[in-house]
């Protein structure tokens, strides 16, 4: 059998998870696991929980399982809901609805917002649903900080503030699984009860390990939920033992890959790494705004104020060979992204700028981008030259540093 020929160079991986993974993560990864009575387990454990209640802003406890982001809601949807209980589901694209089925495959019921295509969430819709439940049969009010389908960033803020209107005393538990590490999120601060998250987007990890930040408040909804369960179970996992915490052996490499990938963000310092997203997304956008001067491409996101610094998610003309076009990107100029999701599978590509990513990298992914564009026959207006420009301003003398 013929070997594949190497290829020069690194392929630039510009999903919007998993992300590029960090040389010092990595290395990070590659020690010997220990035996569970090394202090050293404990010390690790320690530090991702610490780490991570920094990045969350939060006093609240910390569970870590072995398992990716539906993990982490399943989780949620095990402790704060007895089944048959009810949650409200605010509609940000697919990654809502995706939640939703799942409390429904579990056998809890579910509530919906409607969402508007390319839109944020709408909190009006939020408060209205939670004033007709009068019953108050709804325990947890879900709602998705950035949807990765849509590339769309929406109000926690304006969600806590409708469930306060509606004097309603459901919880709130927000995924920041595509924002964190990337936007701001000050949970306290916010009013979230849960915040759900995952490794391998701006935490700059391997997928595999999911986590949440729970206050007391719903901490007591999970002891007093008398549903049967045991993997997912908070009060079983708030234990000192690591192995309790695990319900198990602990995924040790991937903790330590998290210690290292946390000590990286704290080294750069929380506001240089927002800052950095900022740049770079601004740099993403300022392309796309290019590339749309020919008329055959589109943000997905309507309105530019709620475009994420995450991901962006672009739309083409009805027909395109998606496959086709990342086919190109990924095997002639060597870019990996990632397709549309859910209702906009087929009509769009996304891409991701998040976690270890950088100007250059950014550039370097953008023409590879537009030049599968052209070779797959799409029109496209100066995408790069935009991104160049947008980059060049921010760099200029007197503007302030983004580095």
């Amino acid at each position: 059998m013929t070997a594949k020929p190497r290829i020069p160079g690194r392929r630039f991986l510009h999903s919007p998870g998993p992300t590029p993974i960090p040389d010092d993560v990595l290395h990070a990864m590659s020690g010997q696991p220990m035996d569970l009575g090394d202090p050293r387990v404990d010390a690790t454990i320690a530090a991702c929980e610490q780490g991570l209640r920094r990045l969350l802003h939060t006093r609240g406890d910390i569970f870590m399982y072995a398992a990716n982001g539906h993990g982490g809601w399943e989780a949620v949807i095990e402790n704060l809901l007895p089944p048959g209980a009810t949650a409200l589901v605010c509609g940000t694209g697919h990654f809502s609805e995706s939640w939703a089925v799942q409390a429904e495959a579990l056998g809890r019921r579910v509530v919906r917002t409607p969402w508007r295509e390319g839109y944020a969430l709408d909190a009006g819709a939020v408060e209205e649903a939670l004033r007709q439940d009068r019953e108050r049969r709804i325990r947890a009010v879900f709602a998705v900080h950035t949807d990765t389908a849509s590339s769309i960033t929406s109000p926690v803020q304006a969600v806590r503030g409708a469930i306060a209107a509606a004097d309603h005393p459901a919880l709130l538990v927000s995924d920041v699984v595509a924002s964190l590490g990337a936007t701001p999120f000050h949970m306290d601060d916010l009013g979230v009860d849960v915040a759900v998250g995952a490794s391998q987007k701006g935490l700059m990890c391997p997928p595999g390990l999911a986590f949440m930040a729970v206050n007391e408040r719903a901490f007591e909804a999970a002891r007093a939920n008398t549903g049967p369960r045991h993997y997912w179970d908070w009060v079983r996992r708030r234990a000192d033992l690591s192995y309790m915490k695990f319900c198990g052996t602990p995924p040790q490499n991937l903790l330590m890959g998290l210690e290292a990938a946390l000590g990286l963000l704290f080294a750069e310092g929380l506001e240089a790494v927002w800052a950095r997203h900022a740049l770079v997304a601004g740099a993403v956008h300022a392309a796309v705004a290019g590339w749309r001067e020919a008329g055959a491409l589109d943000f997905f996101a309507v309105e530019p104020a709620s475009r994420c610094m995450s991901v962006t998610t672009v739309r083409v003309p009805p027909g395109t060979d998606i496959d086709g076009l990342r086919d190109v990107a990924r095997e002639r100029f060597q870019v990996a992204m990632a397709g549309g999701l859910g209702a906009q599978t087929g009509r769009a590509f996304r891409i991701g700028h998040l976690g270890d990513c950088n100007p250059a990298m950014i550039l370097g992914a953008l023409a590879g981008v537009e030049a599968a564009l052209h070779a797959c026959g799409l029109p496209v207006g100066p995408g790069v030259d935009r991104a160049v420009r947008h980059l060049a301003a921010a760099a200029a003398p007197g503007h302030a540093s983004q580095s």
